[in-house]
């Protein structure tokens, strides 16, 4: 019986995909005007300011590369 049960266990303690997938993290990518440098969100929150290494302070957030589909009703 306790060959059985070890299988049960093992199972109850492994994370479903769902938690997984909330844990998870995306990044920011956001890119210079000036010269066209992609930055994300964790390496502009360790400057002190916010300004790229050419000294430019505008940045334009990129679209991520997931294109959804929206079904019509």
């Amino acid at each position: 019986m306790s060959e059985e049960s070890t299988p049960i266990e093992n199972m109850s303690t492994e994370s479903s995909p769902e938690e997984m997938m909330t844990t998870e993290k995306f990044d920011v990518i956001y890119k210079c005007l000036r010269c066209g440098t992609t930055v994300t969100n964790t390496e502009l929150s360790r400057l002190p300011e916010i300004k790229c290494i050419c000294g430019f302070r505008v940045f334009t957030k990129e679209r991520p590369p997931i294109v959804k589909t929206v079904h019509a009703l």
